[in-house]
């Protein structure tokens, strides 16, 4: 028998980056945007927390071997 289980979680990943000071708000977000699409950020990001949202399981159906 084959059954495919899928879980759903909520994952919070934390960097700490550094950035120069007197940048605007819409500066930073801009940077941390460009940094995260861009990958650099990647290698800093550490999973702190992940929260259980729900789990479900599927049987597949496998064709009966003929004899």
């Amino acid at each position: 028998m084959k059954i495919v289980v899928q879980v759903v979680e909520k994952v919070y990943q934390e960097a700490h980056i550094h950035l120069p000071d007197g940048l605007t708000e819409e500066a930073i977000r801009q940077v941390i945007t460009d940094r995260y699409n861009s990958g650099e950020m990647t290698p800093d990001l550490n999973i702190f927390q992940v929260d259980f949202e729900s789990i479900s399981a599927t049987i597949v159906q496998q064709p009966q071997e003929a004899a």
